[in-house]
């Protein structure tokens, strides 16, 4: 079963994204900071992340880069619903984020994580895939 750290300050999008990656058979560890992100992030394995891009007292483009340093390939979406996020493309740190507006519908955030997992996982059931750099 594939585990994956949800960053996010709301505890509703946390609970959603939690509920929606649960019915599709993943493990989820949840993290309302980037603080607490960093320790699980350091004490476990993960497959995915999402992160928010504005956390409360710190910045998610931040916490990629921490994990990226750590794990270069860690598939990842970027959730955000303060901005378009057009500037990850320019970051090359940041190569291979999928970016995923708020508000976003399940479907939406299912084939953001079939984009960020590209071809090494299968496909989630019941979904579309959806290959390459995607800004959904």
């Amino acid at each position: 079963m594939p585990r994956v750290l949800v960053v996010d300050d709301q505890s509703d999008v946390r609970a959603m994204i939690s509920i929606v990656l649960r019915i599709n058979q993943f493990e989820i560890v949840e993290a309302a900071s980037a603080t607490t992100a960093m320790k699980e992030f350091e004490n476990s394995r993960f497959d995915l992340a999402i992160v928010d891009i504005f956390l409360q007292g710190t910045n998610g483009f931040d916490v990629i880069r921490m994990m990226r340093a750590r794990i270069p390939d860690l598939p990842v979406v970027a959730i955000s619903g303060m901005t378009t996020l057009d500037f990850v493309a320019a970051s090359p740190e940041l190569v291979n984020v999928i970016c995923l507006p708020k508000p976003f519908r399940p479907n939406e955030l299912v084939r953001a994580i079939e984009a960020a997992q590209g071809s090494s996982w299968p496909p989630i059931a019941g979904s579309v895939n959806v290959r390459g750099r995607v800004h959904l």
